[in-house]
């Protein structure tokens, strides 16, 4: 499939099986933390169903000017992805060819910004230019992790991004997942600081797998206290609660 605009001509091919990626180590271990986190809360709430491709540092593929450019975002989620053969392991995502363009792709900064705000058009372009000119991504998330800075740049009718200001809550809405996507503060496993969280539409913060389990002690808690609380009231009246 071939997509031309102005100045570029886009191909969508799979890349070869004998195709060698680069193996660049991760940055720190906030980045798969992170990852993780986001779709973690996505799985536990059954919002991860077929078609969906959720992945961490995977390398999305697009042939630019007959040249194959590969970007791996810290974390994109894609829908209408088709599955691929028995006992094939996905090692790369060719949208249009293999499923639709990400509707998000996210980036999280470690402590020096470089590639994720270049708009390098050269071979091999910048990731920024990537996003918005070769993939058109609808939505471009930029998180700093050290600090909980947010930015979230949304492309326009002229195919650019802007940034988007989040809602009263401080939350954006990412139309292509169907929540809201914010900061919060606390502490997970090993790592505690800032953490990207998914809001649903009526507000409710979706829950980690941790958090759920602590939120079911805490009822059950809640209920052997009355329950305690109710049968001292029927011993001071001379009643038995077994009876």
């Amino acid at each position: 499939m071939t997509v031309s605009t102005a100045d570029l001509k886009i191909t969508w091919e799979k890349l070869p099986a004998d195709f060698i990626l680069d193996e660049e180590p991760v940055e720190n271990i906030d980045q798969p933390l992170l990852a993780a986190g986001l779709r973690e809360i996505l799985e536990i709430a059954g919002l991860i169903v077929a078609g969906i491709l959720i992945a961490p540092n995977m390398g999305i593929c697009a042939t630019v000017d007959s040249k194959l450019v590969i970007k791996a975002p810290d974390w994109f989620y894609a829908r209408n992805v088709q599955p691929l053969p028995s006992q094939e392991i996905r090692r790369s995502y060719t949208p249009n060819l293999e499923g639709d363009i990400p509707a998000i792709v996210m980036e999280f900064l470690s402590a020096t910004p470089s590639d994720e705000y270049s708009i390098k058009p050269s071979y091999p372009p910048g990731k920024w230019f990537f996003y918005e000119q070769v993939l058109r991504v609808p939505i471009y998330v930029i998180f700093e992790p050290a600090a909980g800075v947010l930015e979230v740049y949304q492309l326009d009718s002229g195919g650019r991004y802007q940034p988007q200001q989040p809602d009263l809550n401080g939350r954006y809405w990412v139309a292509g997942v169907g929540l809201f996507l914010g900061v919060w503060q606390g502490t997970k496993a090993e790592r505690s600081g800032y953490w990207l969280r998914w809001w649903d539409e009526s507000g409710q913060m979706l829950l980690w797998g941790v958090e759920m389990v602590e939120r079911e002690r805490q009822e059950i808690e809640i209920v052997q206290e009355r329950g305690d609380r109710l049968a001292a009231q029927l011993r001071a009246a001379g009643i038995e609660p077994e009876a």
